[in-house]
């Protein structure tokens, strides 16, 4: 299998790759085994120790030398990830984008690795803050975004002095394989200073995540997916005391208030819970209405569900592509029949006659809930919306917040109060809380990651670098005496 011109040196295998697009075999490879993953780790921690003595500013070089080739195969990455995770030609490329905006921000953070001078109490002595290189970081990411939080990872942790073994979703390897083919040529140019084992890409089923969650080598795990596997991740580090990135499930809601511009709100509404074919950890899934202007906003809704277009996105220009497989579209009707048993009303939601019976594409379902009940309070990987009344902010707030979901927000208002009472102490419990646009889209400027069921962990921008990094407070005495802290007295002589 050639990734981008470069060949990825797995041999065909037992392993078969599906497109979403079209049901069928795209590729077929041979996983790595056990001991193989086990051998990167040792390859990784190798590598580690002579990374970690770069200069910042030289790691965030072959960054930036990262970014150059990105941009040079953004057109071809972004189509294998319209052919493997079934997206949109402009959501394929809009994740490259996201790829190449993570490595300028890296490049920058290179040179701002900052620790802390701090106060002391104790005279002739200077307490200060420093940062040092974590270790072998493993990566495990979903399908959905088949690259993208790898890179948000990758490239911090590499400016912050530490390797990287990415474990794939089994769905998505193709994609994996090629962004490593990319940045082999980043390494090409960067020279000798970049040791064998840098980053790796790990092939294979759940076995092989299991090895880099349970490696006491492995510092840190980043790992995105779905609640359960969290559940399961999560333990098994901290019983070896390991460090955790958890992306975990969003159950994402917006409130619509009777200020609100409806116009604005339904263009942020529709992208935010159809795009992706609804199949993102930011898709917004509950959305709650001001019963004064329900029935506005819900009838246009109906209008632009009706008339979305649902297609192959390689062949067309649907806005709407296909469900990663068969499972996916199960789910999405089991959790369809539920909302009906407690009287929803759905509207759409059917499957579509678009390429073989092996693809699954629907038309994205609109339900009006009586209450927040049932598959409401979870989250179905697909495109559903549920819309429900409100009358009171205080208890809609409560509503929102009554999930175990915490990741995205949005509240469409040009009400200051209320506006401000959402982004408050007692507003949205979510790790991401938007006025005026969805719930998806985030930039990576700012830390990404939620709250609660969602794992707690932050990845990107702002501080997020700290994760990828080991603090050490240092105290210098560069006086004659020694002083103990808290007027503690010592005398031995």
């Amino acid at each position: 299998m050639a990734a981008c011109g470069v060949t990825s040196g797995l041999e065909a295998g037992d392993m078969t790759v599906l497109s979403p697009v079209t049901g069928t075999a795209v590729a077929s490879l041979k996983p790595h085994s056990v001991a193989e993953a086990q051998a990167m780790v040792g390859k990784a921690q190798a590598a580690f120790r002579q990374w970690r003595l770069v200069p910042g500013p030289r790691r965030g070089e072959l960054v930036r030398l990262y970014g150059e080739e990105l941009r040079k195969a953004k057109e071809d990455l972004g189509r294998m990830v319209s052919i493997e995770a079934g997206k949109s030609p402009s959501e394929g490329l809009g994740e490259v984008q996201e790829m190449i905006d993570i490595c300028d921000f890296a490049v920058g953070l290179s040179r701002q690795l900052y620790g802390l001078t701090i106060a002391t109490e104790r005279a002739g002595h200077r307490m200060m803050e420093t940062w040092h290189p974590l270790g072998v970081v493993g990566v495990i990411t979903a399908f959905n975004f088949p690259c993208a939080p790898w890179c948000w990872n990758t490239a911090l942790a590499l400016v912050c002095g530490d390797p990287v073994i990415w474990k794939p979703s089994e769905k998505t390897p193709l994609t994996a394989l090629a962004c490593q083919a990319v940045f082999e040529r980043a390494l090409a140019r960067f020279g000798a200073q970049a040791p064998e084992g840098l980053s790796q890409v790990l092939i294979g089923g759940p076995e092989l995540g299991e090895v880099l969650v349970e490696h006491e080598k492995v510092a840190l795990i980043s790992a995105t997916g779905s609640t359960r596997m969290g559940r399961t991740v999560g333990p098994k580090v901290a019983a070896r005391f390991g460090k955790c990135i958890l992306e975990l499930g969003g159950n994402n809601a917006g409130i619509v208030c009777p200020s609100a511009d409806l116009d604005m709100a339904l263009r942020a509404i529709a992208f935010g819970a159809m795009g992706t074919a609804g199949q993102r950890c930011t898709t917004l899934r509950r959305l709650f209405v001001h019963e004064s202007i329900y029935d506005q906003l819900v009838p246009a809704l109906k209008k632009a569900y009706a008339s979305v277009s649902v297609g192959n996105p390689l062949e067309s220009t649907a806005l709407v592509g296909p469900l990663i497989d068969q499972r996916a579209y199960d789910s999405m009707l089991g959790a369809l029949a539920e909302a009906r048993d407690l009287g929803g009303v759905v509207h759409g939601g059917t499957r579509e006659s678009v390429g073989p019976d092996t693809a699954y594409y629907v038309k994205p379902a609109l339900v009006e809930m009586p209450a927040q009940a049932g598959p409401v309070k979870r989250e179905t990987f697909a495109p559903i919306l549920y819309v429900m009344k409100y009358s009171d902010f205080d208890a809609v707030l409560e509503a929102h917040n009554d999930v175990g979901g915490g990741l995205s927000s949005a509240i469409f208002t040009t009400d200051l109060r209320e506006m401000e009472t959402f982004l408050s102490a007692r507003g949205s419990d979510c790790g991401i809380a938007n006025v005026n646009i969805g719930t998806s889209g985030a930039e990576i400027g700012g830390a990404f990651g939620g709250e609660k069921e969602t794992g707690g962990g932050r990845e990107s921008g702002s501080d997020a670098w700290r994760a990828y990094m080991r603090r050490a407070t240092n105290t210098i005495n560069y006086s004659k005496d020694l002083p103990l802290a808290q007027g503690v007295v010592f005398d031995i002589g």
